[in-house]
């Protein structure tokens, strides 16, 4: 049962859009729809109608102002039964399988209408009153004589009759969803026009469209009014069309085996024989073959011009049911690699840690994200900054704009300003283009700076400009430029001291410390060292093609005691290198090649607080002593050979200081 779409504009005609089975129909602002709605409260993707089971429904595509059918709000999916109206912003929409009954039970009003494509009669009865729009509607295509199945009679033969065939023909084409469906679509076209008794559709598989031969031709269609069986194009017709691409006619065949019309007694079967070219890009890719096998009925010059008329219009729904199979493969793949990609960014983006430590960091970034406000990380080098900026973006409502970070300690003050802001051809030396700088880019979304206490007083000024809502310009430039973009910043500096010192700008540390998230050193959450180094561990496993399982107890216990002055960086790299190096399926202690450098609290530079405690010689003595036996798994041998003296000496300052081994490291 046909199905059709009456859409009103206010109080106008606008269009009527038929429903085909099988096909999706969108609606929204947006010019990639199939329909279009010209309308602010219209969102770009609004809804979508679409056929399930036999029967037409309707789904509300999240739209901002949502979808209403009658006086109802659309609420998940709804069957469309005739005569719903669709309401979308001021437009309607009439769901109808008869277009005569289109908003027939509105308020009627006099006078002429004019629809988009379609002009009435002045003197048309049907105008005596009207409702909004004509209550019948004439000379559309679905309704033209041209499309419907009349009998013409003895007009049938005549060029005007073959026309009105080739204008309905031409239409159901286009509305066939696949290439069998359009060949058997114009056989029968071709059988009702022409002449014949038997024809095929013949196609070129499309991984063997280049230099094809006949021989590779596939029947996608053939019928036979008389005979059991079709009789396939002969090699020497096929190459005819196929060469020259021009269709052919042959008839009054006496003795012409080459036509591949004889049967097996060499008795003639044809009596009269077309073979026409379908063409795609100026290349021949199929053909169609018809034949007559009856003495009092040939196949004449008119069938000739009417085989060629069908044949292009062949070519033109194939060319357009290729088109659409390509854009379906394309957009899969592209969807597949969208996937892909955003699964390997989750990956990059995953916060590793269920710590006391770390889930208070998930809820500073899940109080943070919902606005707009300027965000300041703060933590030491290595810990994982940038992971917490971009958990803030995609947990915001910037998700899909741009993630852009910058790292202000990587570059001068006037790269950094370039960077920044972008510049205008010829700004400076080496200027040779414009470009655009990272505010730009990441316009509706997020930018991160990173060491933001590395940026120069002069930046300082012009960035606090910007973050005010101040328009920028380019270096070299003069025109004033808007962005919105939500700033997030990291350092690893002590700021209020910076700020004390008059290296960093007041108010702009005071812009930036909107809200603070702390991200805390991996020494201080040493709970998340096994499961952070069990995920480096598989991840290494893939990118190298190694199978190691694990780490060995002693060598679990040297990474839970170290002291990690490079935090979650410096623990990656250790991980990666024990797995190349890794002898055996499981990471020995001697395999974690560990530095010897100071962490940033040792170094009275855990973010400006000092924290040396005065002890006695003999408690650092025993401090030192148990923690190179923790650092070589409690080998005696090699922790007096680190201290520089005798076994039976620091089994006597074991005594003294009785320093007991920790039961967890043999856990």
């Amino acid at each position: 049962m046909n199905a059709y779409l009456v859409i009103r504009d206010g109080t106008k005609w606008s269009d009527v859009f038929r429903l085909i089975p099988g096909r999706t129909v969108t609606i929204g602002r947006a010019n990639t729809n199939q329909i279009v709605i010209k309308e602010e409260q219209a969102s770009r993707q609004h809804c979508e109608i679409f056929q399930n089971d036999g029967r037409w429904v309707i789904r509300d595509l999240q739209s901002r102002n949502g979808t209403a059918i009658g006086d109802d709000r659309l609420m998940g999916d709804k069957v469309l039964a005739p005569g719903d109206t669709i309401h979308i912003a001021k437009t309607q929409l009439e769901f109808v399988h008869d277009l005569s009954t289109a908003y027939s039970n509105k308020k009627k009003i006099s006078g002429p209408e004019t629809m988009a494509g379609l002009e009435i009669a002045e003197d048309d009865p049907t105008l005596t009153e009207l409702v909004a729009e004509p209550t019948t509607i004439t000379h559309r295509r679905g309704k033209t004589r041209f499309l419907a199945d009349t009998d013409y009679g003895d007009e049938a033969a005549t060029t005007t009759g073959l026309a009105a065939k080739l204008c309905r023909l031409g239409y159901e084409l286009a509305n066939q969803t696949t290439i069998r469906s359009i060949a058997r679509r114009a056989l029968e076209g071709l059988f009702e026009g022409a002449n014949c008794d038997a024809g095929a559709v013949l196609i070129l598989p499309r991984g063997r469209r280049t230099n094809a031969e006949p021989d590779d031709l596939e029947i996608v269609a053939w019928k036979s009014v008389d005979k059991p069986n079709y009789q396939r194009v002969s090699t020497f017709l096929a190459n005819q069309a196929m060469r020259d691409g021009e269709a052919i006619l042959a008839r009054d065949i006496q003795d012409d085996s080459a036509l591949g019309i004889r049967d097996s007694k060499g008795e003639i079967q044809a009596t009269s024989v077309i073979c026409a070219p379908i063409r795609h890009n100026n290349r021949t890719i199929g053909l169609v073959h018809l034949y007559s096998t009856r003495s009092d009925g040939f196949l004449d010059p008119e069938d000739l011009e009417y085989t060629l008329a069908v044949a292009e219009n062949v070519a033109l729904a194939m060319r357009t049911r290729l088109r659409e199979q390509k854009l379906v493969e394309d957009l899969d793949k592209t969807r597949n690699e969208i996937d892909q990609l955003r699964e390997q960014l989750g990956e990059e983006s995953e916060i590793i840690g269920s710590s006391p430590a770390m889930l208070h960091v998930h809820q500073q970034i899940a109080r943070a994200a919902p606005s707009n406000a300027t965000v300041l990380i703060r933590g030491e080098s290595g810990v994982g900054k940038e992971l917490v900026a971009r958990a803030v973006h995609f947990a915001s409502s910037r998700r899909n704009g741009a993630f852009v970070c910058l790292n202000c300690a990587a570059l001068s003050e006037t790269l950094l300003e370039s960077e920044l802001f972008g510049h205008e051809r010829g700004a400076f030396t080496g200027a040779t283009d414009r470009k655009l700088g990272k505010f730009e880019a990441a316009d509706k979304g997020t930018l991160m700076l990173d060491e933001i206490g590395e940026m120069s007083p002069s930046i300082q000024a012009k960035f606090l400009r910007v973050l005010e809502g101040h328009p920028f310009e380019r270096v070299g430039g003069s025109k004033a430029i808007s962005v919105d973009v939500r700033v997030i910043a990291a350092t690893n500096r002590d700021l209020e001291q910076a700020v004390r010192e008059k290296t960093f700008r007041k108010d702009l540390y005071f812009r930036l410390h909107v809200v603070q998230v702390d991200v805390p050193p991996l020494r201080k959450r040493p709970e998340d060292i096994p499961e952070l180094a069990d995920f480096f561990l598989q991840k290494f496993n893939l990118t190298t093609g190694r199978r190691v399982e694990g780490f060995s107890k002693s060598a679990m216990g040297q990474l839970k005691t170290y002291r990690w002055p490079g935090n979650v960086r410096e623990l990656k790299n250790v991980i990666e290198r024990a797995v190349v190096l890794a002898r055996t399926e499981t990471i020995e202690i001697d395999e974690l090649m560990l530095s010897n450098l100071a962490t940033a609290s040792e170094s009275q530079m855990d973010m400006g607080q000092p924290v040396y405690q005065p002890i006695s010689l003999a408690e650092m003595e025993r401090h030192h002593i148990l923690a190179t036996l923790k650092a070589t798994g409690w080998n005696k041998s090699r922790t007096a050979k680190i201290l520089g003296i005798e076994r039976s000496t620091l089994d006597r300052k074991i005594r003294r200081y009785e320093i007991k081994r920790d039961p967890a490291l043999d856990q």
